[in-house]
């Protein structure tokens, strides 16, 4: 009799080891309730549980399985799905296999297992760890939204800066839109990539899409409305960025062209060394101004150090996602690039970045489509440098590009209508990506030919060469010394020729100024991007 409180007590630790040995299985937040799912390509999942754990998955009418690795990390895909939802994803784990040397098995592919019941579903006794269920899954469409702030301005605007054109019909909208979700990605700025984030998937409502990206929301909302299909929209965004923060360390030093990011970023290093001191005295002017009377002078802006670090906003808001499938991204980024000594590498940057996320995400040569930064009065700055790069980057696979000078203000670095560059973005899209017989671009330089009058200019998408508000306006030429002057110029077809002002005429470029009142459309009217021949 003495024995059986020893036997019990025996029992009750062997269950509860038992138990302690089969962890809950963790999905990442990125694949949480209200999430969608990309259609029509095979569907990733992964998470974490303990080492050489069965994992069981059941979605629709599909049931995979796989085993975690010895550091308890776990991958499957499931087949493509059409469109449709809303769907719950269920995942199980089972007793870890583990090998004579007491070590887990590597993880094989996922193949098909036969479907719990419900009662198994449920278990709680040894060998078997809790389900894991998601809910309220669609199968849609998956956009990837990045860049920095005219991307990250949301519905409700910046306060006290910047606010949106009808921001307030816009936010109402949301109501409307049982078929969209959003995931707002929080900002992060690690040495190391993660491999999770915070953030969840949240049904479109006016509550959430008046803090969502106002450009990726308008993108949405026309995809939804023509393709029919559910949409989930993914915001990944971070003001006042420059581009090599966006891409890998891989990606950067893959490319020795690139190291003058890293000398900027010395550059940069070295000023927040006395950053402290130069902010005090930026107060105390503003307290001798406030005190006499007069207004407060303006003062540079001073980033956060940590959203400059070259491959820090790869780290935290793009590599978490790379797991997940996508059917494009679309991106608007390229203002804080812009400085004498920054412009010219983003030639190269740009370029890089998205060679970059294509191979960290593992789906070829998925679409990507992004904004030509807008027309804005910026002194000492090259914005023509950063449109021409981005007009330039047209030669990777499967880009297009918005054009937005038309929308920009000229003391407004977060201009109003973000429902043009939108509309511009979905363009793109239903043209390149849905299929659709729409023309989705401005005017692109071709080539330029001389001529005893000047130089000709020929276009791509080029069909019913227009001006609007009166004479062409926007284009200069240059000689050999690249001394450009402003020119007369005159719609000639599908081209248009530039007289010289100068005696032998060499190069040519359009709407090169920061802030540009340059007027050239096609038919369509989608506006002529910045270029130069040069």
């Amino acid at each position: 009799m003495k024995s059986r409180p020893g036997r019990a007590l025996l029992l009750l630790s062997a269950a509860a080891v038992s138990q302690a040995a089969v962890a809950e299985v963790r999905l990442p937040h990125i694949l949480s309730d209200h999430a969608v799912l990309q259609r029509d390509a095979p569907i990733h999942l992964w998470g974490w549980s303990d080492a050489g754990e069965t994992i069981t998955a059941h979605f629709h009418a599909q049931t995979r399985t796989a085993q975690a690795n010895r550091y308890g990390e776990w991958t499957m895909w499931l087949m493509p799905e059409k469109a449709g939802g809303p769907y719950d994803l269920t995942i199980q784990g089972s007793a870890p296999a583990l090998a004579a040397t007491g070590g887990a098995t590597a993880a094989p592919a996922s193949t098909p297992a036969a479907p719990l019941d419900a009662a198994a579903m449920s278990s709680t006794g040894s060998g078997a760890a809790p389900a894991v269920t998601v809910a309220d899954l669609l199968v849609g469409d998956v956009w990837f939204a990045s860049g920095q702030s005219n991307m990250e301005m949301p519905l409700s605007g910046f306060p006290n800066s910047a606010v949106l054109k009808n921001a307030d019909q816009e936010i109402a909208s949301a109501a409307n839109q049982p078929q969209m979700r959003l995931l707002l990605v929080e900002h992060d700025s690690p040495d190391v990539p993660l491999d999770d984030i915070h953030a969840t998937w949240t049904l479109c409502s006016p509550e959430t899409a008046a803090k969502f990206s106002a450009v990726a929301y308008l993108f949405g909302r026309e995809i939804s409305s023509r393709e029919h299909v559910p949409v989930g929209l993914i915001d990944a965004t971070w003001g006042g960025t420059p581009v090599e923060s966006w891409i890998s360390l891989d990606g950067l030093a893959a490319d020795a062209s690139l190291m003058p990011a890293f000398a900027a970023r010395a550059r940069f290093a070295d000023e927040q060394s006395r950053m402290s001191l130069i902010i005090a005295e930026e107060h105390r002017e503003d307290a001798a101004a406030r005190a006499a009377g007069q207004p407060v002078p303006k003062h540079p802006w001073h980033p956060g150090p940590a959203s400059w670090n070259p491959s820090g906003l790869y780290n935290g808001l793009i590599a978490p996602a790379t797991p997940y499938t996508i059917k494009g991204v679309i991106w608007y980024q390229g203002e804080t690039n812009s400085a004498p000594d920054r412009a010219p590498q983003y030639v190269r940057l740009f370029p890089a970045m998205i060679a970059d996320w294509r191979q960290k995400w593992h789906q070829g040569d998925f679409p990507f489509l992004y904004v030509q930064i807008s027309s804005f009065n910026s002194p000492g700055e090259n914005w023509g440098i950063i449109r021409d790069a981005q007009r330039r980057t047209l030669s990777i696979a499967n880009t297009g590009m918005a054009v937005s000078l038309d929308a920009g203000e000229f003391d407004n670095v977060h201009p109003a209508d973000k429902q043009t560059v939108a509309a511009r973005l979905a363009l793109a899209a239903r043209r390149m990506v849905y299929g659709e017989a729409v023309e989705y671009s401005g005017p692109l330089f071709r080539q330029a030919t001389l001529e005893d009058r000047g130089i000709r200019v020929w276009f791509d998408h080029a069909a019913g060469l227009t001006s609007k508000g009166g004479p062409l306006r926007g284009f200069e030429v240059a000689g050999e010394d690249a001394h450009y002057v402003t020119a007369t110029a005159t719609i000639s077809g599908s081209s248009v020729l530039v007289s010289s002002p100068v005696k032998e005429p060499v190069y040519v470029r359009y709407a090169w100024s920061s802030f540009t009142d340059a007027n050239l459309y096609n038919q369509a009217g989608l506006p002529a991007a910045t270029f130069t021949s040069e």
